[in-house]
């Protein structure tokens, strides 16, 4: 368990510009950071970052946060576990409890895997070092074959694995690793025959593959041997910490070079990457060896809309690479191509020049994917019409799949020229395909990308008229504690200006609202209401009136679903800004302290009377029972006489007929 001191430290540490940039590219929106939310798949931006509340919210998908929760949700790990990520960033050291044996025991899976995973990297690098079968083997091929520099091996945490049959699997018995994560990470197989335990990488040179964050999740191996018969590559299988599908090899190492440079350099393998960040180009990815994934697609989206993929120069290179592109354009991603010279594939031509012939190559080259493919099957197809009435066909399918329509009508032209016909029979043709794929997979997402984005701006435009609409006597319960809550989080701190007796007198928001609260013993249904207004309470006696209670109290709160609700209040208005439209029209404008004014004494007075409201239908059930003898009857009846004239009161204290 993580003391509450440490956790305090690792908060006040926390820069949560820093940590979500180091997953999603934030561009700075006044005093705002944006984004495409990583949570799910937009267009337009609608994820915020406010350095200055230290949290996030999404306006389309709804999700919020701090930078701790903010890495919990995104590596899908637990809240001790997110503490300690950021910790480690910060260099904070977590002090825990001494484990116990149980504690041990009851590990879990992930976070063993996880530990097991960095101990082999470092168990492989330590050997192909300093053991001589390592030096002599491993350490001579990526040094004098591969050309890796002592600085490449050791960014990219290169390995060997000993030809030995079991070497690495009785060092991590001996280390204290328990078998079964041996095998569930893959690292470990076990005989059927006589149940004898082996390692899968013996023999191999090793390439450790890292998440977006920097832990190793798996291991390529790579045979040297030239026996067709055995494999020249062999992976770590599917577990709980590793799907090949939404890993990209590279990516920890190259994600700020993308957000830097604005595109991502995509290759096929793990030499090709290594290879290019040694000669100076980082925005460099590969797919290892795997074809191209929707998730891997959208992993990489989250720091660029521009990918120039790098194929090899032969043929076979070029139809892979086609595989994947469609699944690109689909996530309204824009893509280039780059051809090398025959005789190279990216490792080999990184290694043959300098970064800046290589990016100077890049730049002279590279061609807008889909002019690329027509140019390409309108040469093979000559001039046989049925090869090049294919080529359209093929092309359309392409073009079908482009979410934008601005985007898809520049394509539908240039592609026309290109293939020497009519633009009215690309148009016609990409039409009908998108009207008669509207019940499959492909039409379903482009209309449900398209629903979700007349939510969300329903959504904001909800969210603007709600600010200028006050509390009203048909709100709810909840919604007048919400209002109230509200009213404390963002304004608490601040006074409005009322008339006593003739005289101005200055009122402060929460002094008003807690007094009224205390006054009729008053506790909140909601219990997340509830607790945010208990501590608002406990923070401000302590500070005193007038002064602002720091967000942090909310956002970093222990119960996660007092701070994801804290977090919604706080930027419940954040997408609205008073239009100067309307006070160049001379219309005035509501000031802050006028809507304060106005809304907290309403709002107070609307809830204290749903609370009589409540008591008076109490005691109507009591009176309706016909449990009550002439007496308690009697009494019951002056109690509901007393509430309905309290409740008189309140009616025209709010100048509001309450029903």
């Amino acid at each position: 368990m993580i003391d509450r001191s440490t956790v305090d430290r690792i908060y006040a540490a926390a820069n949560i510009v820093d940590i979500i940039g180091d997953y999603v590219t934030l561009k700075k929106k006044g005093v705002n950071y944006q984004a495409c939310c990583p949570f799910h798949n937009e267009k337009t931006p609608s994820f915020v970052v406010s350095p200055s509340k230290g949290v996030y919210k999404c306006f389309g998908c709804g999700k919020g946060g701090n930078a701790v929760t903010f890495v919990m949700e995104h590596e899908s790990i637990s809240y001790p576990e997110a503490l300690k990520i950021v910790a480690k960033r910060y260099g904070i050291e977590v002090e825990e409890r001494e484990q116990t044996e149980e504690d041990v025991r009851r590990n879990n899976n992930r976070e063993s895997m996880f530990a097991l995973n960095g101990w082999a990297a470092e168990y492989f690098s330590k050997y192909l070092l300093n053991n001589p079968e390592g030096k002599s083997v491993g350490l001579s091929y990526f040094s004098q074959k591969r050309g890796f520099t002592d600085a490449t091996i050791h960014k990219f945490g290169l390995g060997f694995c000993s030809a030995k049959g079991d070497a690495l699997t009785q060092a991590a018995l001996a280390a204290g690793y328990k078998e079964e994560f041996l095998l569930s990470t893959g690292l470990t197989l076990k005989r059927e025959s006589d149940g004898r335990l082996y390692d899968r990488f013996r023999d191999r040179v090793m390439f450790p593959v890292h998440n977006i964050s920097g832990r190793v999740v798996a291991f390529g191996g790579r045979t040297l041997r030239t026996d067709k018969s055995v494999a020249k590559y062999q992976n770590s299988p599917e577990s709980e910490i590793y799907s090949k599908t939404r890993e990209l090899y590279g990516l920890y190492f190259a994600k700020k070079a993308i957000q830097q440079q604005g595109f991502a350099i995509m290759v096929e393998g793990y030499t090709d990457v290594i290879s290019m960040h040694q000669a100076g180009v980082e925005n460099v990815v590969a797919s290892s060896g795997t074809s191209l994934t929707i998730e891997q697609i959208r992993l990489l989206s989250r720091f660029t809309r521009n990918i120039t993929v790098i194929y090899d120069g032969d043929s076979a290179g070029v139809k892979a690479t086609m595989r994947g592109i469609d699944m690109i354009l689909k996530e309204g991603m824009n893509v280039r191509i780059v051809s090398l010279p025959v005789e190279h594939d990216p490792d080999s031509f990184a290694r043959a020049h300098t970064a800046d012939e290589v990016r100077d190559y890049i730049q002279r080259t590279e061609e807008d994917f889909l002019s690329f493919k027509a140019k390409m099957l309108m040469r093979e197809a000559g001039a046989d019409p049925i090869r090049r009435s294919e080529v359209v066909g093929d092309m359309v399918r392409s073009i079908v799949q482009i979410p934008d329509s601005i985007q898809r009508s520049i394509y539908i032209k240039e592609c026309a020229r290109t293939m020497d016909i009519d633009e009215n029979v690309l148009v016609a043709e990409v039409a009908r395909k998108r009207a008669t794929q509207t019940g499959d997979q492909q039409a379903e997402e482009f209309i449900r990308r398209q629903q979700a984005q007349i939510q969300r701006e329903a959504k904001q435009e909800s969210a603007e008229v709600d600010l200028l609409r006050p509390a009203t006597a048909g709100s709810s319960m909840e919604a007048l504690e919400y209002e109230l809550v509200k009213y404390l989080l963002k304004s608490g701190h601040k006074n409005y200006e009322v008339l006593e007796a003739r005289q101005a007198v200055q009122i402060n928001v929460a002094d008003e609202i807690l007094t009224s609260i205390e006054e009729d013993n008053i506790t909140f249904l909601n219990p997340v209401y509830n607790q945010i207004l208990q501590t608002y309470r406990e923070q401000w006696q302590q500070l005193g009136v007038g002064v602002e209670v720091p967000a942090e109290y909310f956002v970093n709160h222990d119960n996660l679903t007092v701070s994801e609700k804290a977090i919604d209040i706080l930027f419940s208005d954040e997408n609205y800004v008073a239009s100067e439209i309307w006070k160049q029209k001379d219309v005035h404008v509501e000031s802050e302290e006028e809507i304060l004014s106005v809304g907290v004494p309403k709002a107070i007075m609307l809830y204290r009377s749903k609370i009589i409201e409540r008591m008076i239908d109490a005691q109507m059930q009591r009176l309706q029972s016909g449990d009550l003898d002439e007496d308690e009857a009697a009494e019951c009846m002056k109690q509901m006489d007393q509430l309905n004239q309290m409740k008189l009161m309140f009616a025209k204290g709010s100048q509001r007929l309450i029903l």
